[in-house]
């Protein structure tokens, strides 16, 4: 059964990669080798679609040092996985705005000034790509890395367009949180047209998961970054 992974990049790395030290992850060990063939033994691994956008060094905590550690993160996985990882940039939109200050009731003269940062075109860009990966015959199960219900159209639309001859699957990118209330929970608006859902990705299977500290290429090696 050709598989495909489709990663909101975003949605992963705060869902469960933020403040832990397993950002440099091996996608198709942990998506495909841990996950996905758990769930469907019968399955194949065709292609890891990764979506990201460019770290904008203005507001990154790091400056600079985080966009080069996003390159070299990108260089280690198309060094190691020529032929099975896309990777499909959108951008940051940086912007100044002036929201309401929180009062209730609201006043609409009250307004402060936040900058406002947004991926942009990730979203689209998975939609467009799973539908078209479908109509094309690429692709026998489709899963989905993501909780953002904003891709409840593009699932629904496959499902309208495609029963029978597709099998959804759906990874939340959190981490399992035992005992926490707050903790955060499945789209279970995406969910519902899933053939199956994994709903949390343990912190083992993350460790297991890890890219080698340096990667041999033509030119010079990729190396893990430091502070990663």
């Amino acid at each position: 059964m050709r598989t495909i992974y489709y990663v909101d990049g975003y949605n992963l790395f705060y869902g469960a990669l933020k403040h832990t030290p397993y950002k440099w992850l091996d996608l198709p060990r942990l998506l495909h080798d841990r996950i996905g063939r758990t769930e469907n033994p019968e399955c194949t691994l065709e292609c890891v679609k990764y979506f990201t956008a460019p770290v904008k060094t203005k507001v990154a905590t790091r400056g600079q040092d985080a966009l080069t550690a996003q390159h070299r993160y990108h260089r280690a996985l198309s060094t190691l996985y020529p032929d099975k990882i896309q990777i499909i940039s959108g951008y940051y939109s940086l912007e100044r705005g002036l929201p309401l200050r929180y009062r209730n009731p609201p006043d609409k003269t009250d307004r402060v000034a936040v900058w406002n940062l947004e991926e942009k075109q990730t979203d689209v860009n998975i939609a467009l790509t799973s539908y078209r990966d479908m109509a094309k015959g690429k692709v026998d199960q489709l899963v989905f890395v993501s909780n953002d219900s904003d891709l409840v159209p593009a699932l629904q639309a496959i499902r309208d367009d495609f029963d029978g001859y597709c099998r959804i699957g759906l990874i939340t990118p959190i981490q399992k949180q035992d005992g926490n209330a707050t903790a955060r929970r499945t789209n279970e608006r995406l969910s519902k047209h899933a053939d199956w859902t994994r709903r949390h990705i343990l912190e083992e299977e993350l460790q297991d998961s890890q890219l080698p500290g340096k990667i041999g290429t033509r030119r010079k090696p990729v190396y893990k970054p430091d502070y990663w």
